[in-house]
């Protein structure tokens, strides 16, 4: 399996985790999506990374290919495959990607370089962020006093969980959510001490 990806896109991060966790093999393929001379829209019309190559297809979105990986292998489980708790890690991922998706729009409105300072609109920037800040008030209300997100095994939850935390300090250290959600920080503090996420740290 070939793996185009960054290193900074926490949804590839979301895909390698889930790789290193299941001891799957793989080739980690370097794009630069805003490059001109991206190649990407071969593997994704959509113009998106992560894109997992397989021998005969490609998948894409990160959550179509954790799906995909989670059957390969038995070694830890990380979806379920039917029920209540299925739902909940689904509904965790769909939180954290949210999250992801809104502070990464509010980044490109930001820095993209299609747009002069002019074009930005600080209206649409604060929403963004008002949406991360909600996300994040609810993912501590749901995780509340438990050590991992969903059950007592680490699960997709707590990767997308860990993803979205990740990038917010990567891309928006001044956001202190560690404060006012102290059980985020030791749920984040407890998963930065796997190996599979100190050797994805985004860069």
């Amino acid at each position: 399996m070939k793996l185009i990806g960054s290193n900074a896109s926490p949804y590839v991060r979301k895909v390698r985790i889930v790789m290193i966790e299941k001891k799957l093999d793989y080739a980690f393929l370097l794009e630069d999506v805003w490059s001109p001379d991206t190649t990407i829209a071969t593997k994704n019309p959509l113009g998106k990374i992560p894109c997992l190559v397989l021998e005969s297809d490609t998948l894409f979105d990160s959550r179509v290919i954790v799906e995909y990986l989670d059957t390969l292998s038995p070694v830890g489980k990380l979806i379920p495959g039917v029920g209540r708790e299925r739902a909940e890690i689904k509904t965790w991922e769909a939180l954290c990607d949210g999250l992801m998706d809104a502070a990464i729009l509010a980044r490109l409105e930001s820095t993209w370089a299609g747009r002069t300072d002019e074009q930005r609109c600080q209206a649409w920037i604060d929403r963004q962020l008002g949406k991360v800040h909600a996300t994040l008030a609810q993912m501590s209300k749901m995780l509340g006093n438990k050590n991992l997100c969903c059950g007592i095994h680490l699960s997709l939850a707590d990767i997308a969980a860990g993803c979205a935390l990740g990038y917010l300090d990567f891309r928006f250290p001044h956001i202190d959510w560690r404060t006012p959600y102290p059980n985020l920080h030791r749920l984040y503090d407890k998963l930065m001490r796997r190996p599979s996420f100190i050797e994805t740290a985004p860069r």
